[in-house]
């Protein structure tokens, strides 16, 4: 994926480490988020090993060491303030979906046929990971500020990747669909890009409407999610 996500991704991460450090209070936070995470990340990372290492596989690992830590802080040492009865998405709905996906849609290169189902699994479950966080901030309805800063910086960085990679298509022409193989695979590539930006795109919306009128606390209406 890109620098600009990666990027995102490890400055919300490693904020997160910093709200739980200091503040001592996982409220609002969701683990099965970080375990999707965790995932997709060390999935990519096996990608990026096999398939191709560059600097994009540093930024991964960081951003890994940064959510395993996160989710070590959830499980053991503030486990007390981890609602985890708001926490209540089931995470198969979205790892079985993205798996049956991948296995119809795939990249069309040379490498091994379970490289490259991987490689399809981590970007298709990297789109929606999100999903988790957004279900317990429905659940809760009032979103602490720094979770609420998580969010949408996750949501910021998210719509960098989509916007870099809309440019680069339109750039170069269509090429760079071409250069990543033919079949369905490219456009899901893009696809994905476009739904995990506008799956918070409505918390990000409540997010600055909230922000501009001074408000400390975020309330969700229904609907949201």
């Amino acid at each position: 994926m890109i620098y600009v996500f990666l990027c995102g991704v490890t400055c919300a991460l490693c904020f997160t480490k910093y709200l739980m450090t200091s503040f001592l209070n996982l409220a609002g936070l969701s683990l099965k988020t970080q375990d999707l995470t965790a995932l997709f990340l060390a999935v990519r990372l096996y990608c990026s090993f096999v398939m191709e290492y560059d600097i994009h596989t540093v930024l991964d690992t960081a951003t890994l060491v940064a959510t395993l830590f996160v989710i070590y802080m959830i499980r053991f040492k503030l486990r007390s303030t981890y609602m985890v009865d708001k926490d209540n998405f089931a995470l198969y709905y979205v790892v079985i979906p993205c798996a049956v996906l991948a296995l119809v849609v795939h990249p069309s290169t040379s490498h091994n046929i379970a490289n490259r189902f991987s490689w399809a699994f981590c970007v298709y479950l990297e789109a929606v990971s999100v999903l988790p966080q957004l279900r317990l901030m429905q659940n809760t309805k009032i979103v602490e500020p720094f979770t609420a800063h998580y969010v949408f910086a996750l949501g910021v960085a998210r719509f960098l990747s989509c916007a870099h990679w809309v440019l680069q298509v339109l750039d170069t022409r269509g090429r760079l669909l071409t250069a990543l193989g033919y079949g369905l695979w490219p456009s899901m590539v893009l696809l994905s890009e476009i739904v995990q930006t506008f799956i918070l795109a409505d918390f990000c919306y409540y997010y600055v409407k909230s922000l501009v009128g001074g408000q400390l606390v975020l309330r969700l209406p229904s609907g949201v999610v």
